[in-house]
């Protein structure tokens, strides 16, 4: 199988005319292409009058050594790599336990059913509720002011992720391919199968819940255990290695292979590390304000005359700029036609995140705009230093929204003029509870406020209307990643200073989105299942 990339087409083509570029470029007769098939589908939208749609398709001929010699100085063509995933070991008989995941996002999931397909029977631990479940008393918060420590968008089957766009595109180096082993599973669940070839794929929010609960039952049929609102409390080391783990109803679990694939805000669960001696260290992270604009908006900016076009769906952008006192602000986790959702995982405190279904249909358009932050110049001194520092700035931000799960809310036109809103614009909020008009100069560090305002007018440059003053700011965004990387070593996948506990995903520093953590899940469900049958025999 060869493959060809970087084949572009425009926006408006037919299958035939497809056909006929990949014969033009490969300089065959129509006779000699068996089969074609769409490994990749992207555009290219720099000139807004001639999009185009940019391919990598894998062919079959009749002579493939014939057109590799003709082209072997052509790096857009050569053989297909293999994708198909192979398991790197099976579970030896009669083993004396069993592994442990805790937590049930998209590493934990993965990590679980590479270990469940192996044949090692994990036990997964989640401190949340089922999906379904879960997704009620989220709604409970957004829609009643009810929040529940336990089961919110942090905690709970499926992870953060859950309640996201569902992104599914990442910047990591997968050289075993483990990210078409996950897409795979995903499309298996019941994910549309376009996940496979588009450039930016994403699923959105109500699909996953399903997806979930049909990899869940999958698990479970291959021998894998899952328990809901099992917290770890207690991790039993002794001389460096892990001996087992109690939960927080009394009960202990005797294994020394330990998955720890929490999210990105078990902070009880990294001061529960810190206090056994796990070697943990603080990491950057970022902090910042959801903003929201008319989707319509970025759409023209983006796409121009073509913005509604059914082939691209709702646009997208990504924005950095490098500010005068040395602070980077850039644009995280946007999300075309979606919604600002409330993310707080403590009573008292008001943390913001964005979502998106499938359709990306709502009216608004979200993205963070958030500011580089680091321990040695923020909150040094301490490993946990960047969790209380992420704690003071969302107890403020509950404070000022009102005490009442609402967010402190400003138009960006007030924001730059540096005079409080009273009187919502054109753009209106889709962060529920509710927002609270007012002041945001106070609700992050002064850094960070002049870092903001001197960077919106720079965007606004390369999306015209992106300042404009009726778009609005909802405060604040601070799990953006993990504030703290519980160090593990690389080839081996355990903490470098205790044995059989190996860190994974976003929660250990490890990873950031759906893909990459659900990667790493399967990365170090391979160091387990070797490390297992390696003691066995």
């Amino acid at each position: 199988m060869l493959r060809i990339t970087e084949l572009k087409l425009p926006l408006e083509h037919s299958e035939t005319e497809l056909i006929d570029a990949i014969i033009k470029r490969l300089a065959i007769r129509p006779a000699d292409l068996i089969s074609h098939s769409i490994f990749r589908q992207g555009y290219d939208a720099r000139k807004k009058t001639a999009i185009l749609v940019v391919y990598t398709v894998d062919v079959q001929v009749t002579d493939e050594q014939a057109v590799l010699v003709k082209f072997t100085d052509d790096r857009y063509i050569c053989l297909a790599p293999d994708h198909h995933y192979r398991h790197v070991a099976h579970a030896p008989q009669n083993l004396p336990e069993r592994p442990v995941v805790i937590g049930l996002g998209p590493c934990g999931l993965f990590a679980g059913l590479i270990l469940a397909e192996m044949g090692f029977n994990p036990i997964i631990l989640e401190r949340g509720k089922a999906v379904r479940e879960r997704t009620q008393d989220t709604f409970g918060l957004w829609r009643k002011s009810v929040f529940n420590a336990e089961s919110n968008v942090q905690f709970g089957e499926g992870g953060a992720g859950t309640f996201s766009d569902g992104k599914l595109y990442t910047r990591i180096t997968d050289p075993k391919h483990h990210g078409r082993k996950v897409l795979t599973e995903f499309v298996k669940a019941g994910a549309p199968e376009e996940i496979l070839w588009l450039s930016k794929p994403h699923i959105g929010t109500f699909r996953l819940v399903s997806m979930v609960e049909r990899m869940r039952a999958n698990i479970e049929a291959l021998g894998g255990e899952i328990r809901f609102q099992s917290r770890v409390d207690q991790l039993e080391i002794c001389n460096g290695q892990i001996e087992g783990l109690m939960l927080a109803n009394g009960e202990q679990i005797r294994t020394r292979h330990v998955v720890l694939a929490v999210g990105h805000s078990a902070r009880d669960t990294f001061n529960m590390l810190y206090e056994n001696g796990v070697y943990v260290e603080a990491k950057p992270f970022s902090v910042g304000f959801r903003i929201e604009h008319p989707q319509s908006l970025i759409d023209r900016c983006q796409y121009g005359d073509y913005a509604g076009h059914p082939l691209l769906g709702a646009a997208d952008y990504k924005l950095v700029h490098h500010c005068q006192n040395g602070r980077s602000v850039y644009s995280f986790c946007m999300c075309p036609g979606g919604t600002v959702v409330a993310a707080t995982s403590e009573a008292g405190h008001v943390v913001t995140n964005g979502m998106s279904q499938y359709s990306r249909n709502e009216r608004n358009a979200n993205s963070a705009i958030v500011v580089g932050i680091t321990p040695e110049q923020d909150y040094p001194g301490h490993p946990l230093a960047g969790i209380a520092y992420q704690r003071q700035w969302e107890a403020l931000a509950y404070q000022l929204g009102g005490g009442n799960y609402n967010a402190p809310g400003q138009l960006v036109g007030d924001f730059l003029a540096q005079q409080p809103s009273t009187a919502w614009g054109s753009v209106q909020p889709s962060y529920t509870p509710g927002v609270q008009l007012g002041d945001l100069s106070t609700a992050l560090p002064d850094y960070a406020i002049a870092a903001i305002r001197e960077a919106l007018p720079v965007f606004d440059k390369k999306i015209k209307g992106f300042a404009m003053h009726d778009a609005l700011l909802t405060g604040v965004e601070t799990r953006t990643s993990s504030p703290l990387r519980i160090k593990r070593d690389e080839v081996s996948c355990q903490s470098i200073n205790t044995r059989g506990l190996y860190p994974a995903g976003e929660g250990a520093g490890y990873a950031g989105g759906i893909l990459s953590a659900a990667v790493d899940g399967i990365k170090v469900a391979e160091a387990v299942a070797l490390a297992m049958c390696h003691a066995n025999g």
